[in-house]
């Protein structure tokens, strides 16, 4: 297992981590709905990226297309939900349309994983 393996496992357990904090805010907290959907992006998106780096370490799937994939979850994951979460405390987003170009990229990683899974291996 390589350090950007090892990299991809450590900010997909902060991810998971956040993501309980964030379930945990969103039980608590009055009219805290986008923190739900922010728990929700990092949780399922960690174990993604977390699935995804085992697939490619055991040469499953292509694995430098699988550890793209990877990447494009934690780094997608974390803009949909920090700029959930910066609505909820600061009032407003990280920039114009940043939740939903993580959505996009959210998107684009799991097609990423399908190209991984199918792409001939050597």
């Amino acid at each position: 297992m390589n350090g950007l393996h090892r990299l991809l496992i450590g900010l997909a357990a902060v991810m998971g981590a956040c993501g309980v904090m964030l379930a945990a805010a969103a039980a608590h907290l009055p009219d805290a709905s986008r923190l739900g959907a922010a728990s929700s992006m990092l949780l399922f998106h960690a174990t993604a990226a977390l699935a995804t780096v085992a697939l490619a370490d055991r040469a499953i799937v292509h694995a430098r297309i699988g550890v793209v994939a990877a990447c494009g979850f934690v780094i997608a994951a974390s803009l949909f939900a920090g700029d959930l979460t910066a609505r909820q405390y600061a009032g407003h987003g990280l920039f114009p349309m940043a939740a939903p170009t993580g959505g996009t990229l959210l998107i684009l990683s799991w097609l990423v994983l399908t190209l991984a899974a199918i792409w001939p291996r050597r």
